[in-house]
C-alpha cells in the first residue's frame, strides 16, 4: 500500500465517521487512525525526511547567523563610538566645548559681580539721597514748628494782655 492510498483510506474514514449534531466534528475511531498515519510515516521516503531535516537545519543556522549578525552589529557600534570619541575632530571639539563652557561662566562671574556692583551703587546713591530728604524734611519741620511756636506764643500774649486788661478794668469798677 503506498502513501497517497492510505491517505485517501484516511479521508474515507473521516467522511464516513460518526458526526456529532450542530458542531459539524466526527467520531474518529483513534486505534485505526494512528495506525494509519504511523504506515503513512513509515511509508515516506527517506528523501522527505531528510529534506525536513535539512529545512529544520536551514531555520536553525538562519537563526544562528541572524543572532550573529545583531552582536556583529553591536560589537560594530560600539568599536565605531570608540573610534569616534577618540578621533582627533572629536578630541579637539570636546577641548573646544570645555573652552566655551568656560568663557561663559567667566563672562556670567563678570556679569554678576557687575550687577552686584551697580546695585550696591544705586543702593548707596539711594541712601544719601533718603538722608538728605530726611535732614530737608528735618530742617523744614523745625523752621515750621519753630514759626508754629512763636505765632502760638504771641496769640497766647495778645490774650494774656487782653485777660489782664480785663482784670485790671474789672479792679477799677469797684
Amino acid at each position: 500500500m503506498d502513501v497517497i492510498k492510505l491517505l485517501e483510506y484516511l479521508r474515507e474514514i473521516v467522511e464516513t465517521s460518526a458526526k456529532v449534531p450542530m458542531t459539524g466534528k466526527v467520531v474518529l475511531d483513534k486505534k485505526e487512525t494512528l495506525e494509519i498515519i504511523e504506515k503513512v510515516i513509515a511509508y515516506l521516503p527517506d528523501e522527505l525526511k531528510k529534506a525536513q531535516w535539512i529545512v529544520e537545519e536551514k531555520e536553525r543556522i538562519l537563526s544562528d547567523a541572524i543572532q550573529e549578525s545583531e552582536n556583529l552589529k553591536k560589537e560594530n557600534l560600539i568599536l565605531l563610538k570608540r573610534q569616534v570619541e577618540n578621533h582627533d575632530i572629536t578630541k579637539e571639539a570636546n577641548h573646544r566645548a570645555e573652552e566655551i563652557i568656560a568663557l561663559a561662566q567667566r563672562n556670567a562671574k563678570s556679569i554678576r559681580l557687575g550687577a552686584r556692583d551697580y546695585a550696591n551703587e544705586i543702593l548707596n546713591q539711594l541712601d544719601s539721597e533718603i538722608a538728605d530728604k530726611s535732614n530737608q524734611m528735618f530742617i523744614s519741620l523745625k523752621n515750621e514748628l519753630q514759626e508754629l511756636l512763636t505765632d502760638l506764643e504771641s496769640k497766647i500774649d495778645l490774650k494774656t494782655d487782653l485777660i489782664r486788661e480785663n482784670i485790671k478794668e474789672l479792679r477799677e469798677m469797684k
